[in-house]
């Protein structure tokens, strides 16, 4: 079962529908007690302002919820501002977030071509990492954001897209992950990444 954390980010419902046609079973968590002992792992869906979804995430009790799962060795997905959360703080509203990364989230610089970043671009696979598996190189996704991860650790940047400079776009390790491209909007590929999060090391349930 895949539990989606449901805080009023606006790409909830493409994320569920694209995780409910792929056949796995979903829940809904809007509060720490929707918790089901049969979540195999978490999606920290998100649109929207930094500040903003850390205070509805801090007030809720979710914050502490996703911490206390990952302490538990739970899998856990970021998607678009959902992957930014994973990081220490972020430059929008100058908010600390869910910390589970080494970094930061800077807004795009002049460097950039325009701000925000919106549409299609190719994505790296810098670490043959299994979120990538069965895509092939330099793949096109599907982008919307102003702000962008910096993470610490080179060994965190699972994926890159040039953006004039290149930018982390996928970051993580083998449980915690994000991609700041929106994987239920990018076509099969997209949803090839989905089930490849999904599928990897699911418990068999009685």
């Amino acid at each position: 079962m895949i539990g989606i954390i449901d805080y009023g980010a606006g790409n909830l419902h493409s994320v569920v529908k694209a995780i409910t046609q792929l056949g796995y079973q979903i829940k809904l968590i809007t509060k720490p007690s929707d918790h089901d002992d049969l979540i195999d792992k978490l999606i920290l869906p998100g649109v929207g302002n930094a500040k903003v979804a850390m205070n509805v995430l801090n007030e809720t009790g979710l914050s502490d919820y996703l911490r206390t799962e990952v302490a538990k060795g739970t899998p856990l997905l970021g998607i678009c501002l959902g992957m930014q959360l994973l990081l220490e703080t972020s430059e929008e509203g100058d908010v600390p977030c869910l910390g589970f990364l080494p970094g930061t989230v800077p807004l795009f610089g002049e460097e950039a071509e325009k701000v925000p970043h919106m549409g299609w671009n190719q994505v790296k696979d810098v670490q043959n990492h299994f979120l990538f598996q069965d895509i092939p190189e330099s793949t096109d996704f599907y982008f919307v954001h102003s702000y962008y991860a910096e993470p610490r650790m080179e060994q965190h940047v699972i994926g890159v897209t040039n953006y004039g400079p290149d930018f982390a776009c996928a970051i993580g390790n083998k449980q915690v992950m994000g991609v700041q491209f929106h994987p239920e909007k990018s076509g099969k590929y997209g949803i090839q990444l989905l089930d490849n999060y999904c599928k990897q090391g699911v418990r068999q349930h009685a």
